[in-house]
């Protein structure tokens, strides 16, 4: 079972079995560990007892509305900010009582990626391997190595304030990995990206999750699905949902049929008929047809009822589709549930 027990609403996901290995597997080599972590501002808390690990070699994604706590449990893991209770542990050390050393686990790329304008790319780097205590021996193979991965090369000796968006943040994620940490903790790294700008540091994540411990927060849902094996979604501080795309989805998810018909059959009608069939459980009218949420899965035989309904009805039949579930309608149904 996912280990999300700091909060109230937390639920596992997807099968036994599946939940179970995963366990196993975040306990045995895991390289954060969270348990019951809170932050209170005053009255108001902005994470409220989340619990969850990160296993070595796992890219996370960490998803949820602005003021969910996203930035806040970041900061918290990298040691900007200490928690009001609870524990946090970076390859097992704590947070709060080794935070030097934390620091040396870690690559942060904080959402404002803060760069020095007037250095150029080269300078940068080499401030940034000072700063992070680079050994001086290895300082030149180490930025070699980040600007190759990162795709800098040709752009090594201009200043960081000329570049583009997506080439700052290139230059951010560098100075994350010039120490070579194990982990890399980034936040919001495609904000301000255009589409093709996007696609390049998704790959860069990609290829840096390879090797690395990530956890990755994004407001862009695609970015996640291509690039993390796990999600996890919290909401108002606390943990909702835990599991690998697929578990949350199916768990949370909806399948739906969509149909249209002609404008002589009459909504009300329609959406009486087709909400009394066996393995509906609701149907709805839109300006782009009718929504018919399933019991489970869809199957062959309730489509042949819906189609069969239609004609028993003498509606003109203009389209039938399945709908699958997307990880954004279980985004907006977990995070809207509680504004009701």
């Amino acid at each position: 079972m996912p280990l999300a027990r700091g909060s109230a609403t937390s639920r596992p996901v997807g099968s036994a079995n599946s939940n179970r290995e995963l366990a196993m597997e975040q306990a045995t080599d895991a390289m954060i560990q969270v348990e019951n972590l809170s932050k209170r501002y005053g009255a108001k808390y902005a994470v409220k007892g989340i619990s969850f690990r990160v296993p070595r070699g796992q890219v996370l994604g960490f998803i949820g509305p602005n003021g969910a706590g996203k930035t806040t449990t970041m900061k918290i893991l990298t040691c900007y900010i200490a928690p009001t209770s609870g524990t946090a542990k970076v390859t097992g050390l704590d947070v709060g009582q080794r935070s030097l050393e934390v620091r040396q686990k870690i690559g942060y790329l904080p959402e404002d990626t803060p760069l020095y304008q007037d250095l150029t790319v080269l300078e940068f780097l080499q401030f940034a391997a000072a700063l992070r205590q680079v050994e001086v021996s290895k300082r030149t193979d180490r930025i070699r190595s980040v600007a190759k991965v990162c795709g800098l090369y040709e752009v090594m000796g201009e200043s960081v304030g000329t570049l583009s968006k997506g080439y700052r943040q290139r230059v951010g994620l560098a100075q994350a990995m010039i120490h070579d940490p194990p982990i890399l903790i980034l936040d919001e790294p495609t904000a301000g990206l255009d589409p093709n700008q996007i696609v390049e540091i998704r790959e860069l994540i990609k290829e840096v999750g390879r090797k690395k411990t990530v956890l990755l927060s994004s407001h862009i849902l695609p970015i996640v699905e291509a690039t993390c094996g796990r999600i996890i979604l919290i909401s108002r501080g606390e943990l909702i949902a835990d599991g690998t795309i697929e578990d949350v989805v199916r768990e949370h998810g909806q399948q739906s049929l969509r149909l249209r018909l002609d404008d002589a059959a009459q909504p009300e009608l329609v959406t009486e008929k087709l909400s009394a069939l066996d393995g509906v459980v609701g149907c709805s009218a839109g300006e782009d047809g009718f929504q018919i949420n399933l019991e489970g899965d869809d199957d062959d035989e309730l489509r042949r009822r819906v189609h069969a309904c239609v004609t028993d009805n003498n509606w003109t039949l203009l389209e039938l589709l399945r709908r699958s579930t997307s990880l954004e309608d279980v985004f907006r149904k977990l995070t809207s549930a509680g504004k009701a």
